[in-house]
């Protein structure tokens, strides 16, 4: 019985570990045929449409809300101290750097990288992709690069719209509790303008927010198109496709988070790791 438990054990053991490899493989070719021939523009601009104006609503929707309710509970705290003069900087700041990036990512992976396993996963069930390599095209060229270099484009504008769709949202619940807007603008910009870098023309509180949602962007393509292409037999594995990669690159998101935090703080200090 001991035996066989470890038998199990190391098949599983065997089967993460060429998961983790094919998952790294099918990112390495999808990011090389983006410097390439042929390159499919019209499908680029097509799932740049699908995965970036298609989440429009949602990240305006979720920043504005989540800049409100920041700024309602910080200024209850801030007040408590004397503080509330910094309630536009811990609001921009705590958008740009972690709210913004990570909230996007994960209203994209369960909008647009759901929709990419479901897409990629019924072509495979139904063999459209045996059809495409019968004529001489590469799949992953042709629907995998398309979508990543989509979402490596789209998730950081779409965050950049939920920065300020937050900040909006934290200086409307500001300003009904008597705090003027200027105090509040003024308060966010001096956060950001400290401790700039490249010539100090680019606040390094930005740093995150740019880095964050290409990293993100990949994750959720390379994640949805991963699993859809493993996708076999019928509609359920379609389904189970769709599930795996939701959860899956959620939880790579906040590790994500975590690591490239580690790494932002060590490159340009504190400020730029939140």
């Amino acid at each position: 019985m001991a035996d066989g438990i470890v038998a199990r054990v190391d098949e599983r053991m065997r089967e993460a570990a060429l998961g983790v490899y094919e998952y790294f493989a099918l990112a390495w070719r999808a990011l090389r045929f983006s410097f390439s021939r042929p390159f499919y523009w019209r499908d680029l601009l097509v799932q740049m449409d699908r995965l970036g104006a298609g989440s429009i609503p949602i990240v305006l929707i979720t920043g504005v809300f989540s800049g409100a309710v920041l700024a309602l509970q910080s200024s209850i705290e801030l007040s408590a101290y004397g503080a509330t003069s910094f309630l536009g900087s811990l609001v921009g700041d705590s958008m740009v750097q972690e709210i913004g990036p990570v909230l996007t990512g994960l209203g994209i992976a369960g909008r647009a990288g759901s929709g990419i396993a479901a897409e990629i996963g019924s072509m495979r069930i139904t063999e459209q992709i045996d059809a495409l390599q019968t004529f001489g095209t590469d799949p992953i060229r042709k629907l995998v690069t398309p979508r990543l270099l989509a979402c490596l484009i789209m998730v950081p504008a779409a965050t950049i719209i939920m920065d300020v769709i937050g900040i909006v949202g934290g200086l409307m619940i500001a300003t009904s509790s008597g705090m003027p807007a200027d105090q509040f603008l003024r308060s966010m910009w001096s956060t950001f303008a400290y401790g700039g870098f490249l010539f100090g023309y680019f606040p390094k509180d930005f740093v995150p927010g740019i880095v964050k949602p290409i990293a993100f962007g990949g994750v959720i393509a390379i994640t949805g198109s991963y699993y859809g292409l493993a996708a076999a037999g019928g509609a359920e594995s379609v389904g189970a496709a769709t599930t795996r990669t939701v959860v899956v690159a959620s939880v790579l998101i906040f590790a994500l988070d975590y690591f490239l935090a580690q790494l932002l703080m060590v490159l340009f200090g504190p400020q730029a790791a939140m």
